[in-house]
């Protein structure tokens, strides 16, 4: 047991510095020379559209595309994004027609659809961001005839950031020692002890396809040395992949998401080419993410590049950067690299807290976040936020980082607890504790609060010196709700036929719609916080088997994530799913639900969902009702362009479409002329 003890010296927390306007891109297409593919590019459909005219990005269309996201490009990318900041696209426009093109903003979130008409109209969009992703996407295939866009500009309301200074990590970036001179001349690929040493790897396809090795490193005319990855050729048979032949740097450490770092290098190549990037693991191969530093066009002339990266959610633990170097290539081609540095910022290392109380619109002051120092009787680090006989400085959130010096370097190396936080009173309320990106502690009351952090042991106690009364509520006993959910999912919508009567596709249709054309919603009692532990688990069957996929939503069905819960299987059997899941940072802290897209399959289908649980990690406390169909937590859509009805309703007939269409039971469609059983508007039947 550890002894009490409250700090004598209550530390006062400061206030952020005023929030200004901060331009994060601006695009003056009066100004711009080709067409901006940027770094993450778009379609060829939508490329074909496009062309700089009188000043504008012009897009030209005489047909719609089918589907519509076939034609879409980013007009603006590379935004250094935070996820949770509220950023403001500025435009100037004009068309041919009144009409909307839809747009997705940071993280891929929709936002809305972009209002064109036929005068010029300088306006704004405001949409808050949900991944570190600076990209703006316009899907413009339904758009028949012409538009313009003078120019595009992407603000926020913030503080300008402190200056960042930066530190090399390698020491073999520039090629001039040798690998033998750094003791690395038989290191292996799967050496892990001594491949962070090692800047550079390379697989060439048919070679070492399974076991890339260091680079080769060769002097040139001039006496400079580089790196060099020789006469990589695509395949030309067959299928060809833009990663037959890759490229690692790598850096000498892990990164977590949220974290920045700055990566520079010279490039060339024996002939133009342009290459894709992507975010790997340690061991370089292990794929994380597709962007990583946009694609990278090679000259036979050197270039320089430098970027800043912000790692993803999907990044994490990232650790080296590969190029994929036949998008479409078919000649042997030499790459070469010099000159490559990994930058980490220079900042305070330790422990240290920042804290706010967003009911007061309290922000938490980062740069000037409290530092912890060692207490002998608590045989711990020890800070106080908030300042005794001021309630206005009563604080409820807290974030613990082992960084200070950065904003997103501090939150991107915080500390999450483990269980539920119970004020220190007889010395047994130490819980554990992890590291983790962007993580909120929120404490059970208002007030004045002494934090303690054993690193020794994991675990974190919080003593509470003044505030509001804290009211802990007991732990409940986690029983699945005895509820059998049936979804009667309609078939998808239907094409008609053609003009002529005759039908499309030689049957009675082509299957359409959309796999959320029929949906079941779990939605909880309250918002979940961005890096949240929490305990999804139910029994599940269907009348035949089909794929579901889930998403993170809010309320009954409005989109935060692709993720979800994964997709998942349904049978003719009754099986069992289960998982402990981490809310993502695309969420931005305002998923309630899951989502369960019930029309992958295009047939009817009945689904059969019971004994749900939803709940803390922790199992105290449920997120749902525990006794009955709660209307509230269970909802489902049936049919396309229909509403969230309650889900304890178990037969619904809305916009039901009845047709000959027979599917198998993988939910593929068949004829007329298959034998066997068979699945035709939810029912099954032998076809003879």
């Amino acid at each position: 047991m550890k002894k009490l003890f409250t700090l004598v010296a209550l530390l006062a927390m400061f206030m952020g510095a005023k929030a200004e306007e901060l331009v994060d891109a601006f695009v003056d297409f009066s100004t711009v020379t080709e067409i901006p593919r940027f770094s993450w590019g778009g379609s060829e459909s939508a490329f074909a559209r496009l062309s700089l005219q009188d000043g504008c990005l012009h897009f030209h269309s005489e047909e719609a595309t089918d589907p519509s996201w076939d034609c879409q490009f980013f007009p603006i990318g590379g935004v250094d994004a935070e996820a949770g900041v509220t950023y403001t696209l500025h435009y100037k426009v004009k068309g041919d027609h009144n009409g909307n093109v839809s747009m997705l903003g940071f993280g891929q979130t929709p936002y809305g659809q972009f209002a064109i008409t036929t005068d010029w109209v300088e306006g704004t969009v405001d949409y808050e961001c949900t991944e570190a992703n600076g990209n703006i996407l316009m899907q413009c295939g339904d758009w028949v005839g012409d538009w313009d866009i003078a120019y595009l500009k992407i603000t926020h309301e913030g503080k300008a950031p402190t200056p960042v200074q930066w530190k090399e990590l390698l020491e073999n970036g520039d090629a001039e020692k040798t690998w033998e001179s750094l003791g690395l001349a038989d290191v292996a690929f799967d050496d892990m002890e001594n491949n962070m040493k090692v800047c550079f790897w390379t697989k060439e396809k048919g070679v070492n396809e399974h076991n890339p090795h260091v680079a080769e490193i060769i002097e040139e005319a001039n006496g400079n040395h580089a790196f060099i990855c020789r006469a990589t050729l695509a395949d030309t048979e067959g299928d060809p992949s833009a990663w037959d032949n890759q490229v690692w740097l790598q850096s000498p450490r892990a990164w977590k998401t949220g974290e920045q770092f700055r990566i520079m290098f010279r490039y060339k190549a024996s002939e133009p080419v342009v290459t894709n990037t992507q975010l790997h693991k340690q061991k370089p191969s292990d794929y994380l993410h597709w962007v990583g530093v946009g694609d990278v066009s090679f000259t036979t002339e050197w270039q320089e590049f430098e970027q800043v990266v912000t790692v993803p959610s999907d990044g994490n633990g990232m650790w080296s950067i590969a190029f994929n170097l036949n998008p479409n290539v078919k000649t042997p081609v030499d790459f070469y690299i010099d000159d490559i540095s990994w930058g980490e910022m220079v900042l305070d290392h330790g422990l240290f807290i920042a804290a706010g109380n967003k009911e007061k619109a309290l922000d938490m002051d980062f740069d000037n976040a409290i530092e912890f120092v060692y207490d002998d009787a608590m045989e711990a680090m020890a800070a106080t936020v908030g300042t005794a006989g001021k309630e206005d400085s009563w604080v409820k959130e807290l974030m613990i980082s082992t960084v200070r010096g950065n904003d997103r370097q501090f939150k991107a190396n915080t500390l999450k607890t483990k269980g539920t936080i119970l004020p220190l009173i007889n010395g047994d309320e130490w819980i554990n504790y992890e590291e983790a990106s962007n993580a909120t502690i929120t404490l059970p009351g208002a007030g004045v609060w002494n934090v303690y952090v054993d690193t020794e042991n994991g675990v974190m106690a919080f003593e509470q010196v003044e505030g509001e009364e804290v009211v802990i509520e007991p732990d409940e006993e986690i029983v699945p709700n005895p509820t059998e959910f049936v979804i009667n999912a309609v078939e998808r919508d239907w094409k008609p036929a053609k003009e002529d009567g005759t039908p499309q596709d030689g049957e009675e249709g082509i299957g359409e719609g959309q796999p959320w054309d029929n949906q079941f919603f779990l939605i909880g009692k309250r918002a979940l916080e961005v890096g949240e532990e929490v305990f999804v688990a139910f029994d599940y069957m269907a009348t035949a088997p089909a794929t579901v996929g889930t998403q993170n939503s809010q309320n009954a069905g409005t989109y935060l994530h692709w993720a979800g819960l994964g997709n998942i299987e349904f049978t003719t059997e009754w099986q069992h799913f289960e998982a402990t899941v981490t809310i993502p940072s695309e969420t931005a802290g305002k998923q309630n639900s899951w989502t369960f897209n019930l029309s992958n399959a295009k047939a009817a289908n009945e689904y059969h969902i019971k004994n749900i649980i939803f709940c803390n990690a922790e199992k105290t406390h449920s997120l749902i009702d525990m006794v009955t169909g709660n209307e509230d937590n269970f909802q489902k859509k049936i049919g396309a362009n229909t509403g969230a009805i309650p889900a304890s309703i178990k037969e619904v007939n809305i916009n039901k479409v009845t047709t000959n269409a027979m599917y198998n039971l993988a939910g593929q469609r068949v004829s007329k002329e298959y034998k066997g059983i068979a699945v035709k508007n939810g029912q099954k039947f032998i076809v003879k």
